[in-house]
């Protein structure tokens, strides 16, 4: 099977290529003037600063740790570790890269035509999502090549598989965590003393916090999310790889087939990258945006579709281990099918809570009551929010445990029929972070267009490409919390399995053994404590942006009014912000790591187990409630700022404001870092499982 192996690494070579010649062409158009070059320049500068001072103590923290895992579990699971620990770093290094540099080319783009804007905005976000998946792909079949020849051992392996999931998901931890409460301290608080407290526009070169806000959107938007998402697409490989070895065998087809699946969607995904284009439009308003990028998905879902059908046909799966049943080429097909499905289904439901639709415009009518009338109306709807969703996951599951024999008395083949689903839904990893990656780069092209004070006309382009970058941000979020839900899911799986196998005996979670209750209400406290960590880190940092703000207006003559030639102190709030971030990333990123450590060695395998269910089911309701909420009250504001219930400056739009405060540590810090916490728990619960089965 040794094949597969190779053309997955070629897949995954095909995608770093493709966005290695798209990086080069974005970097080769027109970076406007020089006041906009400098402009970047500042940005540029800053995300790089964050970044270098986050990979430096990440690397504190990841050399403890390697140390660890080689003494407790060997050299490969340790090396394991670094791999997904890097390559995650990379996957964020790479998108904040490109980002940084697009938005630039971007707003000049936009002097031309919106059609000239808005293909730079997506190849420059196309570059980081098929990097994600291209270097996700390639450090997975790759380092499986490497430990095998290490050792074939099949348990040697497995751990050291955990291991490489294990680096992926806590990097991806701290890459959320820091990046978001950098970016939502630096948006909040130049929100508050710009647009609330001294009544400026956004993105106005008077308020020194606007270039922190900029490099907030790439180091959140851009580098959180492509490391987030390349933990996600590992960790969801790596458990359908381990959940088919331990249900068919070490070396199966069963084994390789989440590794041919990813490989084909990549492929498609960077055909699928080619048809989003808009026309050259003369009422350039009229443009459908959405509609262009989501041609983009569609072709690349229905290309991938009929790979699934090939992949099927010539990888049968086989006989298992333990039962007759057999899952015929046909269902692996549906199966497949069924993933590709589920995220058409979660991008269409969070469009609908998140773009110009009923909720959005029921939240913006409740601002014209007051400040607490928006507030009751975006909670209500982001509690709302969770149950489409919910309730499409659970149909999944359902169904792909059916159609895998599991209602058929093989819970086995039942629980990869699942697998088969969440490996499909993630393999289009690729074009969904591209849509992604897009929105932040606009963001940043506006805002470089604001304050280098280029013609109407620029804005009244970047605008709407801003408006429906909001969106896709909210839709990749929403897709990123249902699949990491899911491959949670099957990592619990293999979690139960694996206890099994070591210990010889079937695992049951009674939830009248009091050790199971009390694991169950630990992990549901993990996602609260968390989120409740990251929104006192955003809210501490935002005050210090303030008050630095307030500094310099009192501080430097002329600021305010804006005289020729006086300038902002920008550096000293991006210093402000990237030092609040690091020192506050650390405690919440290590919970997930210590909680389940103490619960294993306390209270045993069966608490564990509680723990991780209960982290699971309240980190998915928490995380979608937060990040569909917070991008609901984002875009009731930006509703009313369109002329709507009195428009900007009107009543209605300063509570608007005080919803898109609130909302803005929901969506784009605690919401988004839920997801590679509950795969952490999990992943450092399956590194435990030979400590703890007797």
């Amino acid at each position: 099977m040794d094949w597969v192996i190779y053309v997955a690494l070629l897949c995954g070579g095909a995608g770093v290529a493709y966005s290695l010649i798209t990086a080069g062409w974005v970097f080769k158009q027109d970076a406007g003037n020089e006041r906009m070059r400098e402009i970047s320049g500042y940005v540029a500068e800053g995300a790089m600063a964050y970044l270098t001072r986050q990979y430096k103590v990440v690397a504190i923290i990841a050399a403890i740790l390697f140390v660890i895992l080689w003494v407790a579990l060997g050299t490969m699971p340790a090396i394991g570790f670094l791999v997904g620990l890097i390559g995650s770093g990379l996957a964020g290094f790479l998108g904040m890269k490109v980002s940084v540099n697009a938005n630039v080319r971007v707003a000049a783009a936009a002097g031309k035509s919106l059609a000239d804007a808005m293909d730079v905005a997506f190849k420059g976000g196309s570059v980081t999502g098929i990097v994600v998946t291209g270097l996700a792909l390639l450090g997975v079949a790759g380092f499986y090549m490497v430990a095998r020849g290490h050792n074939p051992d099949p348990h040697h392996i497995f751990t050291s598989l955990v291991g490489l999931g294990f680096g992926s998901s806590l990097m991806s931890v701290f890459a959320r965590v820091g990046g978001g409460i950098y970016t939502k301290a630096a948006d909040v608080g130049a929100d508050l003393i710009g647009k609330v407290e001294a009544d400026l526009p956004e993105d106005d070169p008077r308020n020194a916090g606007v270039i922190a806000d900029n490099v907030g959107d790439n180091v959140g938007d851009c580098a959180g999310m492509a490391a987030d998402l390349y933990e996600t697409y590992t960790v969801t490989i790596v458990a359908a790889m381990l959940l088919g070895s331990t249900i068919y065998g070490m070396a199966t087809p069963a084994f390789f087939m989440p590794l041919l699946i990813g490989g084909v969607a990549i492929l498609a995904s960077i055909i699928g990258t080619f048809f989003v284009k808009i026309s050259r439009s003369q009422n350039e308003k009229d443009v459908y945006i959405m509609g262009a990028l989501y041609k983009g998905m569609a072709v690349a879902g229905i290309l991938a579709a009929i790979a699934f059908y090939f992949v099927a046909t010539y990888l049968p799966i086989g006989k298992p281990l333990a039962t007759a049943f057999i899952i015929q080429p046909t269902s692996i097909f549906l199966l497949a099918v069924i993933g590709l499905v589920l995220t058409g289904l979660i991008v269409v439901i969070t469009e609908y809570f998140t773009g110009m639709y009923g909720p959005v415009k029921y939240v913006a009518q409740a601002s014209t009551t007051g400040h607490g009338t928006n507030i009751i109306a975006g909670l209500a709807i982001s509690m709302i929010s969770t149950v489409l969703p919910v309730l499409v996951l659970a149909a999944s599951i359902m169904i792909g445990y059916a159609i895998g024999g599991g209602f058929s008395g093989s819970t086995g083949t039942g629980l990869y029929g699942i697998a088969v689903v969440v490996v499909s839904m993630l393999s289009m990893t690729g074009i969904v972070v591209a849509i992604d990656s897009y929105g932040p780069i606009t963001d940043n092209a506006g805002g470089i267009a604001e304050m280098a004070d280029l013609s109407e006309e620029v804005r009244n382009r970047t605008d709407p490409l801003d408006a429906v970058g909001n969106t896709t941000k909210a839709v990749t979020k929403g897709y990123a919390i249902g699949s990491a839900a899911l491959a949670a899911l099957v990592l619990f799986a293999e979690y139960t399995r694996a206890i099994e196998g070591l210990s010889g005996k079937a695992v049951a979670f009674d939830l009248s053994d009091p050790k199971i209750l009390v694991g169950l209400l630990i992990g549901g406290i993990i996602p609260y404590f968390f989120a409740a960590l990251c929104m006192l880190a955003v809210g501490k940092a935002a005050g210090s942006i303030v008050e630095e703000v307030r500094r310099q207006f009192r501080e430097i003559k002329g600021l305010r009014e804006g005289l020729p030639g006086v300038k902002a102190e920008y550096g000293k709030c991006v210093d402000i912000v990237t030092a609040a971030a690091q020192k506050e990333m650390v405690i919440p990123s290590l919970l997930p790591v210590v909680i389940p450590l103490v619960v294993a060695f306390t209270l045993g395998k069966e608490a564990l187990g509680g723990m991780l269910i209960g982290s699971i089911v309240v980190g998915l309701f928490l995380a979608i409630a937060m990040t569909t909420g917070g991008a609901t009250w984002d875009n009731a504001k930006k509703y009313i700022e369109d002329g709507y219930f009195g428009g900007k400056g009107g009543e209605a739009h300063k509570a608007a404001v005080t919803g898109d405060t609130v909302g803005d540590p929901y969506k784009d810090t605690a919401g988004p870092a839920l997801n590679p916490v509950i795969k952490v728990v999990n992943m450092v619960a399956l590194l435990l499982v030979p400590f703890i089965v007797k």
